[in-house]
């Protein structure tokens, strides 16, 4: 009778378990306390010992090695290395059209009256009308503004000057 040929899953299994060593012996334990002591870090150990920063990490964690810091100590560290919040720029077309509402910045803002007899319905409205909504939606006397709206704008100079206030966001917060 022919020797039956062991199945690839047996071989497989047999080859691992000869070929691999578990990755902490006692030596690699021994050799991480001793790095962790002398204050290496994680990727310093992990090249020195032979194994993953990750695998540093999860065995201190197992053996509850911990470096010691302070709440303190975390808080200013954490703060040095998070760079500020950089303020947001106001986008570029809406610059353009609040310059073109107010001209220079520091001229004073005229406030008008907004014209109201060229109000609309949404079926007359187009392109170079102001699409200001006057009323509620569904009211009866629901319209738009329809004056005569700048052009690549949704206002009038008017409702423009409700519409886009600068440092609106700081009055807000100011309250």
């Amino acid at each position: 009778m022919p020797a039956l040929s062991p199945t690839y899953s047996q071989t497989s299994a047999q080859a691992s378990a000869q070929t691999s060593s578990p990755t902490w012996t006692d030596e690699r334990i021994a050799l991480l306390r001793q790095h962790f002591e002398a204050g290496l870090s994680c990727r310093e150990i992990a090249a020195d010992i032979g194994v993953s920063r990750n695998a540093v990490i999860g065995k201190l964690s197992r053996l509850n090695l911990t470096r010691g810091r302070t709440v303190d100590d975390r808080k200013t560290h954490d703060r040095g290395l998070a760079p500020g919040r950089a303020r947001r720029a106001v986008p570029r077309l809406q610059y353009e059209m609040l310059a073109t509402i107010y001209g220079e910045s520091d001229a004073p803002v005229v406030t008008g009256s907004i014209d109201e007899t060229n109000r609309c319905s949404l079926l007359e409205l187009s392109e170079n009308r102001c699409r200001w909504p006057i009323s509620s939606p569904g009211e009866d006397d629901f319209c738009f503004c329809g004056n005569n709206a700048p052009d690549g704008q949704s206002y009038c100079v008017g409702h423009s000057r409700l519409a886009y206030r600068p440092n609106s966001r700081v009055r807000a917060m100011r309250g």
